[in-house]
């Protein structure tokens, strides 16, 4: 526990470090060895430089619809926080885990597109990136942090401190050609 402590309890910085250690791997392979990629470490980033193809093939690794590419490039720009998860290796990077929010810059934010590609999921990971983005709105004073759910998610969302609307459902919805 004081391990995760230490994690969110750290300075402001455009990144967080943490190693990781896979389940299925004990120790490093030969090949990690000579190409010198033994070490393993999961990065927090809120570059908003993303290659969106790699980004597409996460969410692609979950199972979301595909969205236009131009359109995915302008809700990030427009977004006022992007979280960016990372598995690094020696000099490799792959990106494992993305979230953003857009806000009202002063009292409201809502998170979108969380995402952590399937093999790293079970980890941990979802919540930490999860808690690295609720530390940062938290940090530029928004009190406020909504998000949508599917119901298969709920409880993970509960566990960090989300709760359904107390006051009843308020949010409300249009859709093109609806009715």
């Amino acid at each position: 526990m004081s391990f995760w402590k230490s994690i969110f309890n750290s300075s402001p910085s455009a990144s967080t470090v943490i190693p990781l250690e896979s389940p299925s791997q004990s120790s490093p392979t030969e090949a990690d060895q000579r190409n010198g990629t033994s070490e393993r470490r999961i990065v927090f980033s809120k570059d908003r430089a993303l290659d969106l193809y790699e980004l597409e093939e996460l969410c692609d690794a979950v199972g979301w619809s595909r969205r236009p590419l131009r359109k995915v490039r302008k809700a990030i720009q427009h977004s006022f926080l992007v979280m960016s998860m990372w598995e690094e290796r020696g000099t490799s990077r792959r990106l494992i885990g993305f979230s953003r929010a857009t806000s009202d810059h002063a009292f409201n934010a809502t998170i979108w597109d969380v995402v952590v590609h399937p093999k790293f999921q079970g980890r941990g990971l979802g919540k930490a990136l999860m808690q690295q983005m609720i530390r940062e709105l938290r940090r530029e004073d928004i009190s406020n942090i909504t998000l949508f759910a599917d119901p298969h998610v709920v409880s993970f969302y509960s566990e960090l401190g989300f709760t359904p609307d107390p006051e009843g459902i308020k949010g409300m919805f249009w859709y093109p050609n609806a009715k």
